[in-house]
């Protein structure tokens, strides 16, 4: 079935139904557009996953030093690369960003 619904008060043709479920299924078929979607319903999780990383990073780091213990030594072995990594997918990002997303940037990407 599928996900849209016409207002109570608008009344489609058969044929316009039609349309649009086709124009659906093509939207749901095109992969750059679902990932461009998810980016930009992600947009804020990033940014605040780093900044909860990190804090999260310094803190496990600043108690596993002051109190030596080897657990909260390996919780910030476990979570600095984590935070690492997700920082470099917001710089990724925010560059990405700050070039319009031009294709002549990206060559690799064929097309």
């Amino acid at each position: 079935m599928h996900n849209w619904e016409p207002p109570e008060d608008v009344r489609l043709s058969a044929r316009e139904r039609l349309a649009l479920l086709e124009i659906e299924a093509d939207l749901k078929r095109d992969r750059r557009l679902a990932h461009r979607m998810g980016e930009e319903s992600r947009g804020a999780s990033l940014p605040l996953a780093v900044l909860l990383l990190a804090a999260a990073s310094v803190f496990v780091a600043v108690a596993g030093v002051r109190t030596s213990d080897a657990a909260l030594l390996w919780c910030f072995v476990l979570l600095w690369p984590l935070t690492l990594l997700q920082a470099f997918r917001l710089l990724c990002r925010t560059v990405r960003h700050h070039r319009g997303g031009d294709r002549a940037a990206r060559p690799w990407h064929g097309g």
